[in-house]
């Protein structure tokens, strides 16, 4: 049983953390071929989404903790381990395969959605960071729990958390380890939807479709100009969306947006 899946279909990609008995704990194989599935999903111009998920009773736990009490790199499927017993073989872990993992995310220009239940435990839960959207069934429990097993977030935590909750509580939460409800989460702005159990498979698929139906070339720039605008002045960044303006109305999908609303009519994009 391979440790994440990955699929493609009606231009929708998947990605299901799949070890559910080590509750999705990060694995060699899985960390591989989520590099490989995220760019795919990076060099496509087919697909339209992307949706992150875990199997089991949750998300994901983060790290294998086992293999950390034991000063070891990542369980590999048949239980060996590559053993990381220096400081710079432990950063090169890091930096040459778990952080890939946000740096592709972010270099995704499609909507990338996590779909969190269960629970959603340090480098977990900061991999949904790095994703656009992230719903949340409502008995999802969500920590940085970082600091329990005395380390830092090396997964992105420290750089996503102070620009969605800001500097104080991004702090806190690493600071105290505390677990939060998926509710308490959504008020600090780290989760957009928070959805029954019962309803979330329904909930997203709906919200993926209206995504992979929209006109995609304007989602790709409108994202583009949301993240590159974090790190711009005003000037830079007006001057970066008239460009991707000047683009769009070439395309058939703006002349579709204005004969639709022109004809009082539902559009069909492309």
């Amino acid at each position: 049983m391979r440790d994440l899946l990955f699929s493609v279909e009606n231009n929708i990609a998947r990605i299901v953390l799949n070890r559910p008995e080590s509750l999705n704990a990060f694995s060699e194989e899985m960390i591989e071929s989520w590099i490989d599935a995220l760019e795919t999903v990076r060099d496509s111009d087919d697909i339209r989404v992307l949706v992150v998920s875990g199997n089991g009773r949750g998300f994901c736990s983060g790290g294998d903790i086992k293999s950390m009490a034991n000063g070891e790199g990542f369980i590999k499927s048949d239980g060996s381990s590559d053993y990381t017993s220096t400081a710079l073989a432990r950063k090169n872990s890091l930096w040459k395969k778990v952080q890939r993992v946000p740096l592709l995310l972010q270099e995704i220009d499609i909507p990338v959605i996590a779909v969190l239940h269960g629970f959603a435990f340090g480098a977990g839960f900061d991999i949904t960071l790095a994703c656009d959207i992230r719903i949340a069934a409502a008995d999802t429990k969500i920590a940085e729990s970082y600091v329990k097993a005395g380390i830092v977030p090396g997964d992105g935590g420290a750089y996503f958390l102070p620009r969605l909750a800001g500097i104080d509580k991004a702090l806190e939460l690493l600071w105290m380890g505390e677990v939060l409800t998926a509710y308490q989460a959504k008020e600090l702005g780290l989760v957009t939807h928070v959805v029954h159990e019962d309803e979330l498979t329904a909930f997203v698929e709906t919200y993926v479709e209206k995504l992979a139906n929209a006109p995609q070339q304007v989602l790709r720039f409108t994202k583009r100009a949301v993240y590159q605008g974090l790190e711009m002045n005003l000037r830079t960044s007006l001057d970066m969306i008239s460009s991707s303006m000047g683009i769009l109305t070439e395309l058939e999908d703006y002349q579709e947006g204005v004969n639709a609303l022109v004809e009082k009519r539902k559009p069909s994009f492309r």
